[in-house]
């Protein structure tokens, strides 16, 4: 395992090797963005660092850079937040607390088993299963003292599964086989953007992220920007505006932050790790398909609203899958899978430490 983990060694000057990954990086993103697989942007740079350093190359990136991204991701997620969300929850509120609890409580008993089996530490299983935005999982892990390399791992293959999986039964429920969507089209990477709401939101997401470190809030560099930008984004109706390029450097800050962690050893470990991954990710999309059959039988929700709503993970793919099929509830989909990212960043916290702190208990804490 440890032969196949390994590339021939590659000895840069610190800015030749940046270059090559940054090079790397955009070609890896590009790919895997044209190919349409959700969080390509962010996916690619994290691959390339880990490449990096399965060679042996020494790059190091910096803490600042990595704050900054955390609060830009922050503002997008706030920006993402639908105004329509609040009227669509507040007219079935039972109905959606129920499907989320029901998600929740499913996608941490499968964290807590995972943990019981020791696949990984126990924070690191709670996060990892956690069933809310894969970014925003793997940034806030990382101050909770959960393995940010192994909850992306986990995180981000459900999201591809997810994506995967939420396509196959949009062909199946969508009569005349797959939606028809509209014809691709390039991204559009520097649009004519507001220079004052640009100077705002950058304001926002570098002070933000910035006070959220100074006042030492667990994740209070995402967090912070995210929760004041929503506040602004919903009430205010402030626009935050975050260029496609913008984003995509946060993205590959990110990325990078996550891949530059990998080691060998950390490697084996997600391998070793992957097929009981697998059986959970594909797990919990079946409890999940079950909680759409009842929406479905219990309160006449269409089918496929029903499933994307419940879908655990992939939010953006989710997204765009309902969009571009016929007679699903967008606001619905929407609306539920903000509320359990809502849920999720609130109490994700408080249930991985009590989990942890259950699965350990009685044993000596487990190292990688």
């Amino acid at each position: 395992m440890n032969r196949a983990l390994s590339l021939p060694r590659i000895v840069l000057p610190r800015l030749r090797a940046w270059g090559l990954l940054a090079a790397v990086s955009a070609l890896l993103a590009a790919l895997l963005h044209h190919a349409g697989l959700p969080a390509g942007l962010m996916l690619g740079p994290m691959l390339a660092a880990v490449l990096a350093m399965m060679a042996g190359m020494q790059v190091h990136l910096s803490g600042s850079l990595f704050i900054a991204a955390q609060g830009l991701i922050g503002c997008m997620i706030a920006r993402g937040i639908p105004p329509s969300v609040v009227g669509t929850v507040g007219d079935k509120w039972p109905l959606f607390f129920g499907g989320v609890a029901a998600v929740t409580v499913a996608a941490n008993g499968l964290g807590w088993l995972l943990a019981r089996l020791r696949v990984f530490p126990g924070t690191t299983a709670v996060w990892g299963a956690s069933p809310g935005a894969a970014a925003a999982m793997t940034l806030m892990a990382e101050s909770y003292g959960a393995d940010t390399r192994l909850v992306a791992f986990m995180q981000y293959l459900r999201v591809v599964c997810v994506a995967v999986v939420a396509s196959l039964v949009a062909h199946v429920f969508v009569e005349n086989g797959a939606p028809e969507a509209p014809p691709p089209v390039a991204m559009d990477w520097f649009p004519p953007v507001s220079p004052w709401s640009l100077l705002g939101t950058l304001l926002l997401a570098l002070g933000g992220a910035w006070l959220g470190r100074v006042l030492r809030i667990p994740a209070g560099a995402l967090l912070l920007p995210m929760a004041i930008g929503i506040v602004l984004h919903l009430v205010e109706g402030v626009t935050l505006e975050l260029p496609p390029w913008l984003l995509a450097l946060a993205y590959a800050v990110v990325g990078w932050n996550i891949g530059l962690r990998f080691t060998r050893p950390i490697l084996a470990v997600a391998w070793r790790a992957l097929p009981k991954v697998l059986v959970s990710t594909f797990l919990l999309i079946g409890i999940c398909g079950l909680f759409a059959v009842a929406l479905v039988d219990w309160a006449g929700i269409d089918p496929l609203t029903a499933y994307l709503a419940t879908s655990p993970g992939g939010a953006d793919s989710v997204a765009i899958i309902a969009a571009t099929s016929h007679d699903v509830d967008m606001s619905f989909v929407l609306a539920m899978q903000t509320l359990r990212f809502v849920l999720v960043v609130m109490t994700g916290p408080a249930i991985a430490r009590f989990i942890a702190a259950r699965v350990t208990r009685g044993r000596p804490a487990e190292g990688l």
